[in-house]
């Protein structure tokens, strides 16, 4: 993975001229360091598309536009930075991402990238539900079968938007598999903190799915620039506890 000389350090602030030694800091950690001292392969795509999952879930606005431009010129499509955001919808709200759509879409289009993009939706409002069931089965196994109808009284519509909203409004959408959206939602959970019992979840769907422990590790060491070390070692806490109890 080569990142080095593609980002360069936003200088919202002119930190080059206030803080040049922070700048030179950050740069040789998150750009030739963090790189050069991966012990595992992560690939320019995914390594992007992670950067950008990570920095909305932790609010990183500003690096994120710094970032966008660069995922795009590193095998990262415009339809898949929108999937991206619109899944995030599901795990931060609307509160957390409304503030990402403009900034993207003045950068798709200061690139010639025709707006609105072509529609990925894959059902209809009377398929939604069933074809949320059936992402859920493949992705988490046949023990979700039925479950839009479980719980109790009050709370059963939550598993019901669960099932049609969360999976059969965005998961069913084209462009990402249901591994790349595995992999995003481990990182808007692991990112915003205070998320660990869902996050295990998501842990456990992302191994079923083929994203194993050393892919989800390279993530989450490929983006602690960005989000820091304690996040960081929660996730890695959660790695090793559901890989731990599957063995």
């Amino acid at each position: 993975m080569d990142i080095d000389n593609k980002v360069s350090f936003p200088d919202l602030l002119g930190l080059s001229e206030t803080d040049p030694e922070f700048v030179a800091l950050f740069k040789q950690f998150a750009f030739q360091e963090v790189p050069k001292d991966l012990p595992f392969s992560l690939d320019e795509r995914r390594y992007y598309l992670a950067t950008l999952a990570v920095l909305v879930g932790s609010q990183g606005l500003e690096a994120y536009k710094e970032i966008l431009p660069v995922a795009l010129d590193n095998g990262v499509k415009a339809v898949e930075v929108k999937e991206l955001l619109y899944q995030a919808i599901a795990y931060l709200g609307l509160s957390r991402v409304y503030a990402f759509f403009a900034p993207t879409n003045t950068i798709f289009t200061n690139q010639g990238i025709s707006l609105p993009l072509a529609s990925q939706r894959n059902t209809k409002n009377q398929t939604r539900l069933e074809a949320g069931e059936e992402a859920q089965i493949a992705i988490f196994g046949e023990q979700m079968k039925g479950f839009a109808t479980k719980g109790e009284s009050d709370v059963r519509h939550i598993n019901k938007w669960l099932v049609d909203n969360c999976f059969g409004d965005y998961y069913t959408r084209s462009s990402l598999d249901y591994a790349e959206r595995e992999l995003l939602t481990f990182c808007y959970l692991y990112s915003q903190g205070g998320c660990e019992p869902q996050l295990k979840g998501h842990i456990a769907a992302n191994l079923r799915l083929g994203n194993d422990k050393t892919l989800l590790i390279a993530v989450i060491s490929a983006c602690i620039p960005y989000i820091g070390y304690p996040r960081t070692l929660n996730a890695l806490s959660c790695i090793n506890e559901v890989v731990n109890a599957q063995q």
